[in-house]
């Protein structure tokens, strides 16, 4: 992906079944938030600024996270689902710019996934991190790449909590799967028995 790539991380959501609060405050043993840790994975693999967007206990977050740096948003509908999220994390990039959407719940991702996103990343495309299940299968995940004017489309048709998904399927076409299996498994931070993903 030759143009710049702005990453949106969405961090709104209030972690109901992990019961612990909003994920964007969890952090591993090394004692850092998983909203500054992915933002700055999100950084450091290529993306060219990172909006934040959070939600549930945002008050919270920005007093307890240095987040400097990282333009913050806040969706006060969050309770409505991540449809909301995405849409105000897409309409802070500029047109010119492609879009990386990235989840605050994935402590697994690293810059290098990121980088091999923005590298595989085409005009008029959409480029996933795919993850191979226990069938060899390679699904589609996140990280999502945008090319520039797909997010917005895509945005566009979000409701509830499917945030893109609904564009995705309906658009096989435009997608790009990029196996990233070796750099992670995709699994994220649901309920308690996923914490181990911290670290």
């Amino acid at each position: 992906m030759e143009t710049p790539v702005h990453g949106v991380l969405l961090a709104a959501g209030a972690g109901r079944r992990l019961g612990r609060g909003p994920k964007a405050l969890l952090a591993g043993s090394d004692g850092v938030a998983l909203v500054r840790k992915i933002a700055e994975v999100l950084r450091q693999g290529g993306c060219a600024n990172v909006a934040v967007v959070l939600g549930a206990g945002a008050a919270e977050v920005r007093s307890g996270v240095n987040l400097s740096g990282y333009p913050v948003l806040v969706n006060e509908q969050w309770s409505e689902g991540m449809a909301g999220s995405f849409r105000l994390g897409v309409q802070s990039a500029q047109p010119e710019q492609a879009v990386l959407v990235a989840l605050v719940d994935q402590p697994g991702i690293g810059p290098e996934l990121v980088a091999r996103l923005i590298r595989a990343g085409q005009p008029g495309r959409i480029t996933a991190a795919g993850y191979r299940g226990p069938d060899g299968k390679l699904r589609r995940g996140h990280p999502v790449l945008f090319a520039p004017g797909l997010a917005a489309h895509a945005a566009e048709q979000a409701t509830g909590d499917a945030g893109a998904r609904p564009y995705l399927s309906a658009h096989p076409e435009l997608v790009d799967l990029v196996d990233c299996s070796d750099l992670a498994d995709g699994g994220d931070i649901d309920t308690p028995s996923d914490l181990g993903r911290l670290g």
